[in-house]
């Protein structure tokens, strides 16, 4: 038989790290910038952290500069940006946030063909760092093919401003590769799904990482922050290894889309993760207490009530899962878990 196997993996060529390394946002642009014009995709609140830097570093050194302030990844808002960039065509975007106004650089980047560069201003979760983009419509949740950042700059000095909420929420993130490579491995076994055993060990080795240093993570510390993003990008780079989300997202994430999609709860990305993570565990008879108890000693509760979330959202969300991505087989199966065996596994693991 003749070998006809294909596959194309993306990478950043640059990943700046680090304290002050914002520093370097004008050399990046000017190296990889197709003309002298950029264009900045942020929000109001991160403008203020880090996009107005961007900004005037940019237009300091002779760059044509345009900002545009957006909210959420919403093909709405997707829409929007897009057709600015259109209208204004630069030869580079930069996407400064945590992860929407990252996702929408992202996925614009990949529609117009031009690079960006991913500029985080809280680990919050592994997008910051991944070729897919996580774009919402009414009662769906897209994650899409878009396009690795031509650069990643992560100030960690920035970084450190941010809520300690969204770091603990971005090491949660990155946990919650236990039990999506534990899926993605039942997948192969059970349905012949091909696996790329260098990204599954690659998202496990970030995972176990965070699990095993779990203790220094800790509010106000550069140090911590450093050590999340770092397997944040590492997390990401799984992803592009295996051209697909799946070292990274199972079903805990599929657990987390119906309740953002939904709109239930006050909870973060990489919090209903983290509720998601110690259920799916749970379900596949491994270590839930360990995972439970890493989440509590970083202060991020996986207690559903603490998110404003009742008893019925959680089950109803565990129940249905499968059906987000019916393509995609996890520990959740084919079809909906019953009411009781979805009550009986969230009250067990104390999330109701």
């Amino acid at each position: 038989m003749q070998f006809e196997k294909f596959k194309v993996m993306q990478f950043p060529r640059e990943v700046l790290v680090g304290h002050n390394v914002l520093g370097h946002i004008t050399e990046i642009c000017d190296r990889y910038s197709k003309s002298r014009k950029a264009g900045i995709i942020t929000g109001n609140i991160t403008y203020d952290l880090a996009g107005a830097t961007v900004e005037s570093s940019l237009r300091a050194s002779g760059i044509e500069t345009e900002v545009i302030k957006t909210g959420n990844a919403t093909t709405e808002n997707l829409e929007k940006v897009e057709t600015w960039a259109r209208e204004i065509s630069p030869g580079i975007l930069v996407g400064v946030g945590g992860g929407s106004k990252v996702d929408i650089t992202k996925k614009v980047a990949a529609d117009i063909e031009i690079p960006y560069v991913s500029v985080p201003t809280s680990p919050s979760h592994d997008g910051i760092a991944s070729p897919r983009a996580s774009i919402r419509k009414p009662n769906q949740s897209l994650s899409e093919t878009a396009v690795m950042p031509i650069a990643i700059i992560a100030d960690t000095s920035v970084m450190v401003k941010a809520p300690f909420r969204y770091l603990a929420a971005g090491a949660a993130d990155v946990i919650s590769n236990e039990t999506a490579v534990m899926d993605w491995k039942l997948a192969n076994r059970l349905k012949g799904e091909e696996i790329s055993s260098s990204a599954a060990a690659l998202a496990e080795y970030a995972s176990h990482e965070l699990l095993e240093k779990i203790n220094l993570i800790v509010p106000g510390v550069e140090d911590s922050v450093w050590m999340v993003t770092k397997q944040i990008l590492a997390s990401g780079t799984a992803m592009a290894i295996a051209s697909s989300s799946r070292p990274a997202s199972g079903s805990e994430h599929l657990f987390s889309h119906v309740l953002e999609i939904q709109g239930k709860g006050s909870a973060i990305h990489g919090e209903y993760c983290a509720m998601g993570t110690v259920v799916s565990m749970y379900l596949h008879g491994g270590n839930w207490e360990k995972i439970r108890s890493a989440f509590s000693s970083i202060k991020l509760s996986t207690k559903a009530k603490d998110y404003g979330l009742s008893d019925e959202d959680v089950i109803n969300a565990l129940s249905t899962a499968h059906s987000i991505r019916p393509e995609r087989f996890t520990i959740l199966g084919d079809t909906d878990m019953s009411h009781s065996a979805a009550e009986r596994a969230l009250e067990i693991t104390g999330i109701i």
